[in-house]
């Protein structure tokens, strides 16, 4: 079982290897519409009194009629978002995966919630290694050269905003609502990419990310030009964000001698990702992997699917405290081994 609760999704889901039983998401989205933005202290809330009805549910999906006491039958661990997210949310998720794993005598394990997205699209399919993960989000932009289960080296990271955050504070500028990805996206889709030519923030020499200016530049465009057609602001905007991740993912991919690109994170469900990603990938030879829409977003299958890796090479971490800023990192050849699987 995995839990998942980093930001404003109560998630939970039963997963058997690369099979998803279940996987239950509540979206605290329309509490946080309001404010154009997630506020900490409602989503810890929200997380309280939905954590439990929202486990409870993905066990009944799964295994029609059971209950909480028959938990030890029915799954082998329960794994759970240890960080980085929201502190007061994270703290939520780890009390309840914690508590039940202790009263029915079961591994907790202590899931990096960007591993897992690194890892979402193994639960439709498998993945050779090596490979180039895109995690792109609204909280992360990392570029991960993957080397296998627990493997990993961080090439690159945002400087300041992440790609995702950089949507919801131009779908702001324009008064569209929140989330702003989506919003952006649709819109998008009617206006014109050649309409305003915004910067690509490249940082020669690194892998890293850098969407603050880009932001900024729409900031000052609109100033200038009120007029502007909201559908030719957001196609332009999405196109110099895109543009930056497929040329620097496909780069590094190149660099590394690597022939997969596997994406996950919210923005990985963005449709002019997708198609210029994948579409330069077959240029240059570079599959190029997305998970699907249900699998972007955070959920608990994800989780699952980590701890279950985590529990069959026998790398079960310790005493697992919430980091807000847990960094991914390899974990072959830490941890204490307990794996009945061996």
């Amino acid at each position: 079982m995995g839990v998942e609760t980093s930001c404003d999704e109560t998630a939970a889901a039963v997963v058997d290897g690369e099979r998803i039983l279940s996987n239950v998401v509540f979206s605290q989205t329309p509490m946080h519409r309001r404010y154009r933005g997630v506020v900490p202290e409602l989503a810890s809330r929200a997380h309280q009194q939905k954590i439990m009805p929202v486990i409870c549910e993905a066990l009944d999906r799964a295994f029609p009629g059971a209950r909480l006491r028959d938990l030890p039958d029915l799954v082998d661990a329960v794994a759970f978002t240890q960080g980085p997210g929201l502190l007061g949310a994270l703290l939520v998720g780890k009390t309840a995966a914690q508590t039940l794993a202790w009263l029915h005598g079961l591994p907790a394990i202590g899931v990096n919630h960007l591993e897992g997205h690194a890892f979402a699209v193994e639960l439709q399919e498998r993945i050779a290694f090596p490979f180039i993960g895109l995690i792109v989000s609204g909280g992360h932009t990392d570029l991960v050269l993957v080397r296998g289960y627990g493997r990993f080296r961080v090439l690159g990271r945002t400087r300041d905003d992440a790609a995702g955050e950089a949507f919801d504070k131009v779908a702001k500028l324009l008064g569209l609502g929140f989330p702003g990805g989506p919003l952006v996206d649709r819109l998008a889709r009617r206006g014109d990419p050649e309409a305003t030519l915004f910067p690509r923030p490249v940082l020669p020499g690194t892998w890293d990310f850098s969407f603050s200016g880009l932001k900024t530049a729409v900031l000052y465009h609109l100033r200038k030009n009120p007029r502007s057609r909201p559908e030719d602001v957001c196609a332009a905007f999405q196109e110099a964000i895109v543009d930056t991740l497929a040329r620097k993912t496909l780069d590094a991919a190149r660099r590394f001698g690597v022939s997969c690109v596997v994406v996950g994170g919210g923005v990985a469900a963005n449709s002019r990702l997708r198609l210029v990603l994948t579409e330069r990938g077959v240029q240059k030879g570079i599959r190029v992997r997305f998970p699907a829409a249900s699998l972007c977003t955070d959920n608990g299958a994800m989780i699952a699917r980590v701890g279950l890796l985590r529990l069959r090479a026998g790398r079960l971490p310790g005493s697992c405290p919430v980091d807000p800023a847990l960094p991914m990192r390899s974990w072959i050849g830490s941890g204490r081994s307990k794996n009945k699987f061996r």
